[in-house]
Order: C-alpha cells, then sequence, then structure tokens
C-alpha cells in the first residue's frame, strides 16, 4: 500500500509539472493583450452612470471640500493643518480643505491635511478641533444642505447643535436655531474642490443593502463570455484582469467592500481556456492605496501603503497563486499596480516584490511574474538589475501621450514621431539582454490633441502597435470597455481605428 501510494504520488506531481509547464510552452510571447478595467475594480470615469443611484452622490468617501463662512466672508481652516483647534480666518490654502469620510448619505467625518480628524472638543467645551487620530462619536457631523441651494448647509456636530464662526478663532457647535440668511453665524458655504469614484466610493456610497445587487449586475453585463469570442476573433491572445484585494476574501470582504469578484475572475479563466487566451492578474488596489488614486481603492486619495502592509499584500498574492497556479489559462501575475514614486521607497517595493515573488514561486514555476515600474520620479531602470536573479520575471512599464503639459501643445505629426523615437528609445532602454522581459501594461490611443480625423487617430495606434511590438513578454490596450471611445478597444476594432489580425 505505502509502495502504491507513493508511486500515485509521484505520478500526480509529474503530471502537475508536466501540465504546469505545457501551460508556459504555450504562452506564445509577444502577447497582444487588453486590460478588463472597470471590471473588477471599479474606476467611475469610465462608466459614471454606475453611481447614478447613490444618494448625495457629489459626496463620496475622499471628495475635498471646503466650508466658507457667508458671515466673515473666510473658510474653516485646521491650524496648523491639525493638532490643535479649527479656525475661520483663511482666504485660500490646503488648510482648507477637508476629505470626506461617509458614514451615510447625511453623516461625514472631515479629515486635515496631517490626516486628524475634526471633533467636538472632548474638554467638555463646544469648541470645534482636529487633534484625532481616528473618527469617533465626537468626530461626526451632519451636512444639512438648504434645498434647491445644495451648496448653501450648516453643519451639525455630535451634540445635535450646529456650529457657528463667532470669529475668526472661535468656531462652536452651540447653536440649535434654523434659518439660512446670509447673516447667520452657521450658514457656510461648500466648495467641491475634488473627487473620487472607485471601490470604495461605489460600495459605501451604495451601502450594505444595495452595493452586492448593483455591483453583481455591473460584473455579469460587463464582461462575458461573448467578449472573449470577440477578443479572440480579433487578434487578442491575453488580457490583463486589474483585482482588489478584498478578493482574498471573498465571499465576505471587509466592509465596505462586497463579494462576487472571485466568482467573475473564475469565469474568466474559464472562457479564457476556452477561447486559447491567457489572463495575467493584475493587484491593482491594495490596502492602504499604493497611489492615492481611484483605480486603487483608496477611501480619500492618501497613500499609506508601505513596509506594514507588505505582510497582508503577500497574503493575497499567495491567495491567487495558490487558487490558479495549476490553470492552462495562467500566464502572469502582476503583483501590484503603479506604486507611485518618491512615496513608494525603492527599498519598500524591492522588499514586497522579493517576497511576493516567493509567495508565487511555491505555486509555480512557469507563471511571470511581473513587477510594474514606479511612476513619478524614479528611474525606468531600476528594477533591471534587481530581476537579474529572478526566473520568468517581467518589467511593466506605461506608456500614455497624456498627463503632462508636453503633450498639451503636441501635433498629430509630433505625437506620431514621439512614439517612434521617444518611446522607441525608452523602451530600448528596459529591454536588456539575458535580463527580465519588458512589458507595456497600458497605453492607449487617446491624446491631447483637438479635433483629430479618424485616420489621424489610426496612424497614431499604428504608430504605437509598430513600437509596443517590440515589447518582449508583449502589450495591453487600456482598456477593453470605456465611455469614451478612444480609451475602448472593442469600439476601435469595431470601428476599423484599430485593426490588430
Amino acid at each position: 500500500m505505502s509502495y502504491l501510494f507513493n508511486v500515485y504520488h509521484v505520478l500526480a506531481l509529474y503530471l502537475s509539472c508536466v501540465a504546469s509547464l505545457s501551460s508556459a510552452q504555450n504562452l506564445k510571447l509577444p502577447l497582444k493583450a487588453v486590460n478588463l478595467g472597470n471590471w473588477l475594480v471599479v474606476e467611475g470615469w469610465m462608466k459614471p452612470s454606475l453611481f447614478d443611484g447613490i444618494p448625495n452622490k457629489d459626496l463620496l468617501d475622499g471628495t475635498k471640500v471646503q466650508f466658507k463662512s457667508i458671515k466673515l466672508q473666510r473658510y474653516l481652516a485646521a491650524e496648523k493643518g491639525g493638532g490643535s483647534i479649527v479656525v475661520v480666518s483663511r482666504n485660500s490654502s490646503d488648510w482648507e480643505t477637508f476629505r470626506l469620510w461617509r458614514i451615510n448619505e447625511n453623516s461625514y467625518n472631515f479629515r486635515v491635511s496631517n490626516k486628524q480628524f475634526v471633533g467636538l472638543s472632548r474638554l467638555g467645551t463646544n469648541r470645534i478641533v482636529a487633534m484625532r487620530d481616528a473618527p469617533g462619536v465626537n468626530e461626526t457631523f451632519r451636512i444639512v444642505r438648504k434645498d434647491g441651494e445644495p451648496n448653501r448647509v450648516r453643519i451639525q456636530a455630535s451634540n445635535g447643535l450646529f456650529l457657528q464662526a463667532k470669529s475668526d478663532t472661535v468656531l462652536t457647535a452651540d447653536y440649535g436655531g434654523s434659518g439660512w440668511d446670509d447673516g447667520n453665524p452657521y450658514v457656510f458655504i461648500m466648495t467641491v474642490s475634488g473627487s473620487l469614484q472607485g471601490e470604495y466610493q461605489i460600495t459605501n456610497g451604495y451601502g450594505p443593502d444595495k452595493a452586492p445587487q448593483v455591483l453583481q449586475d455591473h460584473r455579469n453585463a460587463y464582461i462575458t463570455e461573448e467578449d472573449f469570442r470577440f477578443m479572440s476573433s480579433n487578434g487578442l491572445n491575453a488580457v490583463r484582469i486589474p483585482v482588489g484585494w478584498w478578493i482574498a476574501y471573498d465571499p465576505t470582504p471587509p466592509k465596505p467592500f462586497v463579494g462576487g469578484s472571485l466568482q467573475a475572475l473564475d469565469n474568466a479563466f474559464t472562457w479564457a481556456q476556452k477561447y486559447g487566451m491567457k489572463v495575467i492578474i493584475d493587484l491593482h488596489a491594495v490596502q492602504g492605496s499604493q497611489n492615492g488614486m481611484d483605480h486603487s481603492a483608496t477611501r480619500d486619495g492618501y497613500l499609506e501603503w508601505g513596509d506594514s502592509y507588505i505582510q497582508d499584500t503577500v497574503k493575497v498574492i499567495d491567495f491567487l497563486a495558490a487558487r490558479y497556479a495549476k490553470n492552462p489559462a495562467l500566464g502572469a501575475i502582476e503583483l501590484l499596480n503603479e506604486p507611485w514614486a518618491p512615496l513608494v521607497t525603492l527599498d519598500t517595493l524591492k522588499k514586497y516584490y522579493k517576497a511576493g515573488y516567493d509567495a508565487v514561486r511555491k505555486y509555480t514555476s512557469s507563471a511571470y511574474v511581473i513587477l510594474s515600474n514606479r511612476p513619478g520620479t524614479a528611474d525606468p531602470k531600476e528594477l533591471l538589475s534587481f530581476a537579474q536573479g529572478l526566473n520568468r520575471v517581467v518589467i511593466d512599464v506605461h506608456y500614455y501621450s497624456l498627463y503632462s503639459d508636453m503633450f498639451n501643445s503636441f501635433s498629430v505629426q509630433q505625437n506620431i514621431d514621439f512614439i517612434y523615437n521617444q518611446r522607441g528609445s525608452d523602451l530600448a532602454a528596459v529591454t536588456t539582454p539575458n535580463g527580465p522581459l519588458c512589458f507595456v501594461g497600458e497605453w492607449s490611443a487617446e491624446w491631447a490633441v483637438k479635433g483629430a480625423s479618424m485616420q489621424d487617430y489610426q496612424r497614431f495606434a499604428k504608430a504605437q502597435l509598430d513600437v509596443y511590438r517590440r515589447a518582449t513578454f508583449g502589450w495591453a490596450y487600456w482598456s477593453y470597455k470605456c465611455q469614451y471611445n478612444h480609451w475602448s478597444l472593442k469600439w476601435m476594432i469595431e470601428n476599423n481605428y484599430i485593426k490588430l489580425n
């Protein structure tokens, strides 16, 4: 019995290795891929209608607001950015901007620039201060908006009374009346100066009763098996799928996130295998946020991911690798999307990448491990020496002809020349003999040119295809679907702007 067991065990291990190796050998490089953005990690700019059913949808988590006293004609501000009183004495500065933490459609916490929270003083007075590192009952406020004039507000503190701007240094919560006249010290003009529309905003905005159904309906309809058939028949052989850290805790992830993304990812693997495609799992959103952007599922726009989050993030990679390592459709796992420099340090990133790489290698020696470069001020070649000693590793670079003032003045031809010359040079710089492969993990045919013709877009797209096909691992367009046509590869293919076959 022991002998038969050992034979069976060795045979099973052999077959598993053969299957894994076969999967790797079937990975035809370079890949032609597309990102399935806004599917399992919501990005509101790509489909704003997802947020339409949220009450007070302009006041979601992370919204930046300012409150101006009509009577004093000055803004509320956290003195010294926090750690002291709240004053009513500023004309303009960061200290007047509060980031909302939404409790429900009317109640909020206000976070200041040093990350403390505004609240009612706990010294038995009615003064308003910004001194707590974590919000409690005293840090809860209701924003009462005037009917027909939603930017005219009164702010109710946890004691049930309204804030009054009595002088430039005295802000109290001690008014119990009503009224909206300009001369009243308890009336403020609220200005929204920035907002977020990510996974945290949509799930917390709809709340635990509605969010699960809204997200399930979205996932079921946004990407289907038919989309994989379309992609495969139009020359694509892979998909890059952004996922969030909460997928590892499905079906009951920490609030406000909701379950269901894991089942959708399982479906993607089934469809990819059916249509001969590969899946790149991309950890797009991590606890603490690696870049403070909507797509990182940040709550309020602060980048707080770092050493203290490494262990938790590696657990997510371990979960994904364990679940999909032997799936023949797995092509690669990307450990992190766009960690922003310099706030994410290179030392921290290397520490995490090594731990994440080791987690993947526990389960598979054949799947590629993708390391995202740091956007921002980082040297695009900074990971090359680190990756040199690792096996089957890829460096991911993102190339957009946007997000820089330089592009705003470019003509059509200047944009095209920039792709052939500068992007060609950039790509060559991260392509080294016997080094890691390179991957243009995100690019788009959108640009800052106004009034461009169809032929202009076709030439611009062709230039990028000409250059990015030199990437040794391949490229992935952002994205498959989007409300903006030139960001949608599906639309670009259907309307003959891009030809891949």
